[in-house]
């Protein structure tokens, strides 16, 4: 019996799925829980397996094609199987079961080659470039004699101007060879006669993955719509490195999560959030909307690109709870299990560099929110007490603002509470190690 599979919904805010990769083809045959296609949300990308054996006996959507959720975007069945009731509509939504139109005849359908090759006839002394043709021709700035392409009606093809290309360069076999590949030309040649040699040759461009254009364009968005001011200072890392160490010797002796420095300075953080909520904030369409509840994300570095996974209320966790629930997001996000409810929502977010030894760093913002703390490295600073200099280790704070809404002074006031908040992490944080 045919069965459909639709776009699952993701989470509660999840309304619509990009299909970024088929992994079978129609013909095909799939066994249950094997792999048929990844899709992506805006957050990050996930996989649509197969829920029974059989064949797969069509696809529905393209890659690259949004599709919305619980849309059937294939149908596993046995071959001779129809798919007709199932098949959806393009506004989304499954069409109607029942007999099916039968299609079109071919013959009216398609329009003989002459009357398109007609049809796509410049006017005389016009020559077409397809956009193929055109993209290769900016990118290499080559523009030829006008001539009539290979393509219908005259039309300029990629593989036209190519040729073209290789033939008024002088390129060494090898160069050749690798340029048809995709590579390009660093540069003027530098063997005999300028001939294009295979060290004169760049990498072939490699396409940013949808997760990673999805996050560029974030970023460009982020210093688009925001007034963005970045504050730095640093706060006293002895009561850190005195409980991280507790820590470690304690989980010797009893189970117990694995509590970093990271840890440590996002759950203060949060506190120094609940004592100056204005920063616990999204600016919404010229509103600003103040929030009860401290709901932090943190950035995840992922193989699939830069993932914000959020622990929820986490002004009513303890440290060791923080700590825990944080260490199980960061594996789901690199594991590429994390849903995607927990990768939306944040009011507030902490991005760590300081265990890649960063000293200071501009964090970007994650609109809608008004702020972002970016924590770095531990090192040694000096500190002058009664008339002499000491070296003590501290670790180094960078708070960025949207000073559409936050000013320096807030701001400033909310780096000393996180600060106060670090240097007596051992009072506050409630461990009884």
């Amino acid at each position: 019996m045919a069965t459909p599979v639709e776009m699952p919904k993701l989470g509660n805010t999840v309304e619509d799925c990009l299909i970024a990769r088929w992994n079978k083809r129609p013909g095909e045959a799939v066994a249950a829980g094997e792999l048929l296609a990844e899709i992506e949300t805006d957050k990050a990308t996930f996989e649509v397996t197969a829920p029974l054996d059989g064949t797969l006996l069509e696809v529905f959507f393209n890659q690259g094609e949004l599709v919305p959720v619980f849309t059937y975007i294939c149908v596993i069945g046995e071959p001779g199987e129809s798919v007709e009731p199932f098949r959806p509509s393009r506004a989304g939504q499954p069409a109607a079961a029942g007999p099916a139109e039968p299609p079109a005849p071919r013959q009216a359908a398609a329009a003989p080659a002459a009357q398109t090759a007609q049809a796509a006839a410049p006017p005389p002394g016009a020559v077409f470039y397809s956009p193929r043709a055109r993209r290769f021709a900016e990118r290499h700035g080559f523009y030829p004699a006008p001539a009539a392409g290979s393509g219908p009606g005259g039309r300029v093809l990629e593989a036209d101007l190519r040729r073209q290309f290789h033939e008024t360069s002088r390129t060494s076999f090898l160069a050749g060879r690798l340029v048809e590949s995709g590579q390009e030309v660093r540069g003027e040649g530098s063997g005999l006669n300028r001939m294009v040699l295979a060290r004169d040759l760049a990498p072939p461009p490699v396409r940013l993955s949808g997760v990673r254009e999805k996050i560029a364009r974030r970023m460009r968005d982020s210093l688009a719509a925001t007034a963005q001011d970045t504050l730095h200072t640093s706060a006293a890392a002895a009561g850190l490195l005195a409980l991280r160490a507790r820590v470690k010797a304690a989980r010797r002796q009893k189970p117990l999560a694995d509590i970093t420095i990271g840890d440590m300075v996002m759950f203060c953080a949060v506190k120094a959030l609940v004592e100056m909520p204005e920063l616990n904030a999204e600016l919404i369409d010229g509103s600003l909307y103040r929030h009860a509840s401290v709901h932090i994300g943190f950035a995840c570095d992922t193989p699939r690109g830069l993932l914000v996974p959020v622990v929820r209320d986490a002004h009513r966790r303890s440290l060791g709870e923080l700590s825990e629930r944080a260490g199980e997001l960061a594996r789901a996000a690199v594991e590429g299990t994390i849903q995607a409810d927990d990768l939306a929502g944040a009011t507030f977010t902490v991005s760590n560099l300081g265990s890649f030894g960063i000293e200071s760093f501009t964090p970007l913002l994650n609109p809608p929110q008004v702020a972002i703390l970016g924590v770095d490295a531990i090192g040694l600073k000096p500190v002058r007490r009664d008339g002499k200099v000491e070296f003590e280790a501290c670790i180094g704070l960078s708070l960025t603002l949207d000073h559409q809404v936050i000013d320096g002074a807030p701001g400033a006031r909310f780096l000393k509470r996180v600060r106060e908040r670090i240097e007596e992490i051992e009072e506050i944080c409630g461990l009884e190690l």
